[in-house]
């Protein structure tokens, strides 16, 4: 079975978390007898910051630019049983055009920023990695947010069947490790810098850090600010790259989770760092929101339970195109 992936980016987890779950899922989707092609447009700030120059399990397809790739695109789509569009994909306007007239097997859009998303549409602003018409025209929707998320995807903008595809963690790479003393730290906190995470940051780890001079507290991201306020206590690693984050957390005696403020709102979203830290065995301080109690089940969130997850979505999918009807999976 033929898979192609039009993404954010593969190669590269530097601000954003969408790179370290393709890699799990491709990686155990192979074994099931997947061959997977992942479309991914070349740019600088990623380019930068690569963590991998092969994938394991698939087939990596860097381009500058998409007039240059859309033959190349074209062929892949029309010889595919899955094409999955993605959010933030730059392109993922063209590529969803070209399946619509080409793709003879499943046309999916999976949403890994829901929140996001819907908040755009709240505000009236239209996310650029879909027609304004919506979501309509894709046989299957996935949505990294479960909950209330799913029936407003159907109702906003008109995605006829809709799943949550939930993040998930590969424990071959994330388990327990041997501490290193640069990430030694009373309390860590790993995680791209976002505004509407900052004032929980600010209480939960820097008001601490103020009040206990003499513990030591680490973050590790991305984009962080010359003003961000940093104390003499406080440590920074600016990239971490996922190789590390095994021992990054193993080195912490408590890390901290901050939920960005949309999906807090929404709920039903787990952040890929709470399964990494999980896996890891370290504990957790987070942030509250619904669903939270119900995402840890020892066990459950592996990449390969996932991408079975993943694989029986789409036979099932398969099974009611052949019957010329989609009923939806469950």
């Amino acid at each position: 079975m033929r898979m192609v992936i039009f993404g954010l980016t593969v190669t590269s987890s530097w601000g954003n978390g969408h790179a370290t779950l393709w890699r799990g899922l491709i990686g155990a989707l192979a074994p099931l007898g997947w061959a997977i092609s992942f479309f991914e447009h070349d740019t600088p700030y990623y380019a930068g910051a690569r963590d991998i120059d092969r994938l394991n399990g698939g087939n990596i397809v860097l381009y500058a630019d998409w007039e240059n790739i859309r033959h190349e695109a074209e062929a892949a789509i029309r010889e595919a049983d899955v094409v999955i569009v993605t959010s933030y994909c730059p392109d993922a306007v063209d590529a969803t055009r070209i399946a619509n007239d080409s793709c003879r097997g499943l046309k999916v859009f999976y949403d890994l920023d829901t929140p996001v998303t819907l908040a755009s549409i709240e505000r009236g602003d239209h996310p650029a990695y879909f027609e304004p018409k919506g979501l309509r025209d894709f046989d299957l929707v996935l949505s990294y947010t479960g909950g209330p998320a799913i029936d407003t995807l159907r109702s906003i903008l008109g995605a006829r069947h809709v799943l949550p595809l939930y993040g998930h963690v590969d424990p071959d790479r994330h388990r327990p490790a041997q501490p290193r003393s640069e990430f030694a730290a009373d309390l860590s906190y790993l995680g791209t810098y976002a505004e509407d995470r900052q004032a929980a940051v600010e209480t939960l780890l820097v008001a601490p850090a103020a009040r206990l001079p003499n513990r030591r507290f680490v973050i590790g991201g991305a984009q962080y600010p010359q003003d961000f306020p940093w104390s003499s206590n406080i440590y920074f690693v600016r990239h971490l790259p996922p190789a590390d984050h095994p021992a990054f957390f193993s080195s912490s005696r408590l890390t901290l989770n901050v939920t960005r403020e949309a999906m807090a709102r929404q709920g039903w979203c787990p952040s890929g760092r709470l399964f990494e830290a999980a896996a890891c065995g370290t504990a957790i301080i987070s942030d509250e929101w619904a669903g939270l109690d119900s995402f840890f089940t020892p066990g459950e969130h592996t990449s390969a339970h996932r991408a079975a997850e993943l694989d029986r979505i789409l036979n099932d999918a398969f099974a009611s195109m052949s019957r010329g009807t989609m009923e939806e999976a469950v």
